[in-house]
């Protein structure tokens, strides 16, 4: 059975269920492209959610694999000082993407008119939250020659992973812990900015 736009803006439920956690899909995507991909997987897999029929190869075991590695080479590569900005610049097309892709497996029981727009939109947002992290992170390199880049990183990733797993328990929760994030780091970027630095 599948769920139309009427049935979401009739019940809190229903759009709770698209809006926290599109915003929690959004900013774990925005942080790291492949980690939100795996969580998903790991939760197809073990039967935790309910994904649309033809996003059901997220849940096979070469998805598992796939993505398992493809995760941790983002993760490890993410913690070598100008490497991390060179996967950030790439990461400009590929996280907004795996944003549009997990969400659009995700809403699996919401019919197309809603999946495809909430997938766009995730995919959007996800572009906002990497170019607010890429900021934060060129800052860090100014001020620290590096050095904090790798503790940024790790901060990222525990970040991302939260915020994957919560979508899946607390969409309402969800959304709260990633707009506290996001003024966090939208503070932090505007701290070490480039400019700001100089300055003093």
């Amino acid at each position: 059975m599948t769920y139309g736009w009427r049935d979401a803006v009739q019940t809190l439920p229903g759009l709770l269920m698209i809006l926290g956690p599109g915003v929690a899909l959004a900013a774990a995507c925005g942080l790291r492209a492949f980690l939100p991909l795996l969580v998903l997987s790991v939760a197809s897999h073990a039967g935790a959610v309910q994904l649309a029929a033809q996003a059901s190869w997220f849940g096979s075991d070469a998805a598992l694999w796939i993505l398992g590695v493809a995760t941790v080479l983002e993760v490890l590569g993410d913690k070598v000082p100008l490497l991390d900005h060179a996967l950030d610049l790439g990461a400009t097309f590929v996280r907004p993407a795996a944003g549009a892709v997990v969400a659009w497996a995700a809403y699996g029981h919401w019919a197309p008119e809603v999946a495809y727009p909430a997938a766009i939109i995730v995919g959007a947002g996800a572009l906002g939250v990497h170019l607010i992290k890429a900021k934060a992170r060129l800052g860090s390199t100014v001020l620290t020659l590096g050095h904090g880049n790798p503790v940024m990183s790790l901060g990222e990733d525990v970040l991302s992973l939260a915020l994957s797993s919560m979508i899946w328990v607390g969409p309402l929760l969800a959304g709260l812990a990633i707009l506290l994030a996001l003024l966090f780091v939208g503070w932090l970027g505007s701290r070490l900015t480039p400019g700001r630095v100089s300055r003093g």
